[in-house]
């Protein structure tokens, strides 16, 4: 989530391998629901709003020591998308606050479990519609509701089309293969009936957090037919749940797919095929016959040789655009911002005029952006490349972008201030000023073109006031955060 000047004295002192272990057995940070009751959001006063989730978020990913778990479990939500705003029902703060959780919580477990609970979240069930899903009655002609069964197959497990173990997709003829058909989304669809809240109490947000249970007069009874599986006639609704997601997770597509999704949201958008076969072995086997172990793909896809290689990552199809809210992330770690208050009044960061992006507020199950997507017109498709993150640029949300951050640099937002004391000292020289920037904020990616510019629009101002200092310190970070070098992070 960001660097500062000790934590990369850590990794250099245990070396990667070893921090990364160090980072599996953090204890768990507070979570989002506990922050909500904590700060006191558990009333009757927002059972129709959302205060209190972006601070509880903001708070977390800023402050947390568990950053690794942070870094994953956003990774996690990119994908295995649920977003605030798309929520029914009351408590709405809560609700996603449960959800984000279940991902913080099963980041560093089992993707089987991580499946099961978020088929049982009370806010995926509201978002994806299945929340009520009643079996077919063949008085009205009503169907199951089939939105979850398509994107569990689609986004969260399998994909569209078959792929061989390295993520490269499988031919007949030359042409893709489709994974699944409307016939497989409607026998899945069957699954995912009789599944509701435990509890009609309205008073307080506690069912959110509790797993779904299932009614059983609402459950379909016949036999559901997909992938090539049926589910007995008669079979109760909490078996078969667990007979579709045992089906999806021994599918030959789970690996490739989750694993390459994983690599592009935490290392590069476009991966070779060689690393995607790498780390989808690691999840069909951790090395002790165990699938889909978190913490053995989390090591594979960040100790990669592809991931590690210096000549690897000075190729041009190597790295990714920096998601607009690691930007964020990364300048507020980087330099202790704090908010004294606990309100933490970033709020809503996805307006076009602040980062177009916010943790938990995507405006669909695709999320802000999706993992094929390709600037039409550009060296980047020319080239056959991705660019996910790109998705989210246009005229009026890169200017956006470095206006925002402008104000939180210099002024912060309400009362979040970092502390420049480190970088005030080094302000009248400026390359050192530059230098101590470079190398926390911006992994030292800022090429010597790149350093003399910022250095000679530094020294231009003067360096003989504190106002003067400030403004260094102030023009140095802003114009790091604008410059292409930091935001394409390799």
């Amino acid at each position: 989530m960001g660097a500062t000047a000790d934590s990369i004295a850590r990794v250099r002192t245990l070396g990667f391998d070893d921090w990364i272990t160090e980072q599996f057995n953090q204890p768990r940070s507070q979570t989002r629901w506990d922050w909500l009751v904590a700060n006191g959001f558990n009333v009757a006063g927002n059972v129709n709003n959302e205060f209190g989730f972006d601070p509880a978020t903001w708070s977390q990913l800023i402050t947390a020591p568990d950053q690794l778990r942070q870094r994953v479990g956003m990774a996690l939500l990119d994908f295995l998308v649920v977003g605030i705003s798309g929520l029914p029902g009351n408590f709405r703060q809560f609700s996603m606050a449960a959800y984000v959780d279940v991902l913080m919580d099963n980041a560093f477990g089992n993707y089987r479990t991580l499946l099961d609970q978020i088929s049982t979240s009370a806010a995926m069930g509201s978002y994806l519609t299945f929340l009520g899903n009643r079996r077919a009655n063949a008085t009205t002609g009503a169907l199951p509701d089939e939105n979850y069964a398509r994107e569990l197959m689609q986004l969260f497990t399998i994909g569209l089309q078959e792929l061989n173990a390295d993520g490269s997709p499988r031919l007949n003829a030359g042409a893709p293969i489709e994974t699944y058909t409307p016939d497989d989304v409607s026998g899945m669809a069957r699954v995912w009936t009789g599944w509701n809240l435990d509890s009609t109490d309205n008073s307080t947000p506690d069912r959110y957090r509790r797993p779904m249970v299932n009614t059983a007069g609402q459950h379909e009874t016949g036999v559901k037919t997909f992938l090539g599986r049926s589910i007995p006639a008669n079979t109760n609704g909490p078996d078969s749940k667990n007979m579709a997601l045992d089906t999806l997770f021994a599918h030959a597509n789970i690996a490739p797919f989750v694993s390459k999704q994983l690599i592009q949201r935490l290392v590069t958008s476009n991966p070779s095929p060689a690393y995607v076969g790498r780390v989808a072995a690691a999840f069909v086997n951790n090395g002790s016959g165990v699938r889909g172990d978190m913490r053995a793909i989390i090591r594979a896809i960040l100790t990669d040789s592809e991931a590690r290689n210096d000549v690897a990552g000075a190729s041009t199809s190597f790295g990714k655009v920096r998601d607009p809210v690691l930007r964020l992330t990364g300048w507020a770690r980087a330099y202790g911002a704090t908010s004294p208050s606990n309100a933490w009044a970033f709020g809503d960061t996805s307006a076009v005029t602040r980062l177009a992006q916010s943790p938990g507020r995507s405006p669909s199950v695709f999320g802000f952006f999706r993992p094929g997507y390709t600037p039409p017109n550009s060296a980047i498709a020319n080239a056959n490349l991705v660019a996910p993150e790109l998705q989210l640029a246009n005229e009026t949300s890169v200017i956006g972008y470095v206006n925002y951050m402008q104000t939180v640099v210099s002024t912060g937002i309400g009362d979040i201030r970092a502390n420049y004391t480190d970088l005030i000292a080094k302000a009248p020289v400026s390359a050192s000023l530059i230098e101590d920037i470079n190398l926390v904020l911006a992994a030292g990616q800022l090429s010597a073109a790149t350093i003399a510019q910022i250095q000679a629009v530094v020294d231009g101002i003067a360096a003989d006031t504190p106002t003067g200092l400030n403004n260094r310190v102030f023009m140095a970070l802003l114009l790091t955060l604008a410059s292409p070098e930091y935001l394409v992070q390799k």
